[in-house]
């Protein structure tokens, strides 16, 4: 359960939420390139979300040279949408077969 908690709690961030999407989108980037995509921030607070996102394992990161490299690790994902998440699916078929139901309304008798 703490993995989870700790993804959940990284997740809910939109900031950090917006890092995973860069990630998902752009592969591996420096933590340089991260902060560059969220200008009215300071590259100390992207660093802290950086860390947050790394104690949550959402991504993984290693040192080249001076820099450090980010790139996303989607196996917690996985993990909260299975444990937890996919938990609703029962609730949503049913909402989607409600919602068929009132699209298509009732039926007409043919004549």
């Amino acid at each position: 359960m703490p993995k989870r908690r700790d993804a959940f709690a990284a997740l809910a961030d939109p900031t950090r939420r917006a890092i995973l999407d860069l990630l998902r989108t752009r592969g591996s980037l420096t933590a340089g390139r991260i902060a560059a995509q969220f200008p009215g921030l300071s590259r100390a607070a992207v660093s802290k979300h950086l860390g947050v996102l790394r104690r949550a394992r959402l991504v993984r990161a290693r040192e080249l040279g001076r820099e450090w490299h980010y790139t996303l690790d989607s196996r917690p994902l996985a993990d909260v949408y299975y444990d937890w998440l996919s938990s609703f699916a029962p609730h949503w078929e049913e909402s989607l077969k409600r919602l068929k139901q009132q699209a298509e309304g009732p039926e007409q008798p043919q004549t």
